[in-house]
């Protein structure tokens, strides 16, 4: 524990150079954990640094070949290093880019070729697929716009539908307070007859007074004077005649007795 105390105290004083460390609970788990990162922290240090020190001897070793290389290339074409025009050494350096672009083993014409071509085609296969993706953007496109006047629709026959629910409850409600009032209306209707019809039956009112009885002897009325029509017209041949006391007597008394027993025959029946 102490030996790690140490061990994570340098590292903290080291990766804080001139700024204080910060305080923080000194327990087992935090020197631990710190313990842990300050010996990640040197592993990779140290891979770095023999990363670098790698590097640094790969161009070493590459500058060393190239001045090799570019001692050969120049006697053997009879140059000196400073005997190259600046148009001849940007034109090396232009083909020397472009292999590097193109990956090029060597700058000769039957390298270059198959790049170039190979570099066509990779233009072609961008282009074709540009192309696609074109199309399907605007078949995307299309299908966002039909979506949009769609959604647009449903919005709008949401806002029909939502409207014709209120209208409907707002009815259904008017109804209702209308189907209650004529409840109430036929309570109170229902309990007013069955007062009056106590208040009669109070009172000991006889049933041919009732209005139901009433209109039925009216119209056995009507139907009375209707049936003694035929009866008035037989009298009729007898008004200019001279009354006869006996004789009229006869006949009034005949017309009597039809009448009372076309009345009973009426009422009765």
């Amino acid at each position: 524990m102490c030996e790690k105390s140490k061990i994570v105290s340098q590292w903290l004083r080291k990766v804080f150079g001139q700024q204080p460390v910060p305080e923080f609970e000194v327990n087992t788990r935090t020197v631990e954990i710190l313990y842990e990162l300050a010996e990640s922290s040197e592993t990779r240090c140290r891979e770095a640094e023999l990363l670098i020190k790698d590097h640094e001897q790969k161009t070493e070793e590459y500058g060393s070949d190239g001045t090799h290389l570019q001692e050969v290339l120049l006697q053997a074409v009879g140059l000196q290093a400073g005997g190259l025009s600046k148009p001849a050494v940007d034109l090396l350096s232009a083909l020397e880019g472009t292999a590097e672009v193109l990956k090029l083993r060597d700058t000769s014409l039957g390298s270059y070729m198959p790049a170039i071509n190979k570099l066509t085609n990779d233009a072609l296969e961008a282009e074709k697929t540009d192309r696609r993706l074109q199309r399907e953007l605007t078949a995307v496109r299309t299908k966002m716009t039909a979506a949009v006047v769609l959604r647009k629709k449903l919005q709008d026959d949401l806002m029909k539908i939502t409207h014709t629910q209120q209208v409907e409850a707002a009815t259904a409600e008017e109804r209702l307070l209308n189907m209650d009032f004529m409840k109430n209306k036929s309570r109170d209707l229902a309990c007013r007859n069955k007062i009056v019809q106590e208040k009669l039956d109070s009172r000991q009112m006889e049933d041919s007074l009732t209005h139901q009885a009433i209109v039925q002897l009216s119209e056995k009325i009507t139907a009375l004077k209707e049936e003694s029509l035929p009866l008035k017209k037989k009298l009729e041949p007898y008004s200019d005649l001279s009354p006869s006391p006996a004789l009229a007597r006869v006949k009034i008394e005949e017309a009597k007795r039809e009448l009372v027993i076309l009345f009973i025959n009426v009422v009765l029946f």
